[in-house]
């Protein structure tokens, strides 16, 4: 795929849902009903970080879950890009964007949800054919005013602002023209997960979906 044909796919990806939950999972054993219960609750795009030791694991069983899309978050070096395919990821995240990082991407057919967070950034990414951005970290790169700002001249940019949202300023980004999705982790609660509490999870989930 061309990086135009891959940012085609990646936003179609974030098109499926308003809430792209970001998951930082320890226990393999959370995979498969934590996939369903956010599955059940209309949140389909699944983005598993590779920042524990079970990050690849839970991106296989995820994988075989119907229903979802399963990506790997986190992605830093072509090393990560090419694990995260090996084990079953859609596409991929990273929290910004380097030459390596991309091409690697684009040689294993991963469609990337690159970061930026300066119009500079967003401006390189758009020279190389990327319209589908990360907006990271949000809160602290100005939050949904930043965001609008950046939509007045650079209108082709579309992103998934991610870092510091959750479900009291999830709106503010989301009303915003240049703006597909958002990417939270309070829709998978560790407190949930461990206590094995999945219907909770699945009624954080509906309750996001009507965010959108």
């Amino acid at each position: 795929m061309t990086p135009a044909q891959q940012s085609d796919r990646t936003y179609a990806i974030c098109r499926m849902a308003p809430v792209v939950p970001v998951l930082v999972i320890d226990d393999v054993g959370h995979a498969a009903p934590l996939a369903r219960a956010l599955i059940l609750g209309g949140l389909p795009v699944l983005e598993v970080t590779l920042r524990t030791a079970a990050a690849l694991d839970v991106i296989r069983v995820m994988a075989e879950v119907p229903g979802g899309v399963v990506g790997a978050g986190t992605l830093l070096t072509p090393a990560d890009v090419k694990a995260a395919k090996a084990a079953g990821a859609q596409f991929g995240v990273s929290p910004g964007a380097t030459d390596r990082l991309i091409a690697a991407c684009e040689d294993e057919g991963l469609p990337l949800l690159a970061g930026a967070a300066t119009a500079t950034e967003v401006m390189a990414l758009l020279e190389r054919g990327y319209t589908m951005m990360k907006f990271f970290p949000a809160e602290t790169s100005g939050g949904a005013a930043a965001l609008k700002a950046l939509g007045s001249p650079l209108p082709q940019a579309r992103f998934c602002p991610t870092g510091g949202i959750g479900l009291g300023n999830a709106a503010d980004y989301l009303g915003l023209s240049n703006v597909v999705c958002v990417g939270g982790s309070w829709v998978a609660p560790k407190a949930l997960m461990q206590g094995g509490d999945w219907a909770g999870i699945t009624r954080l989930a509906a309750e996001a979906v009507r965010l959108g």
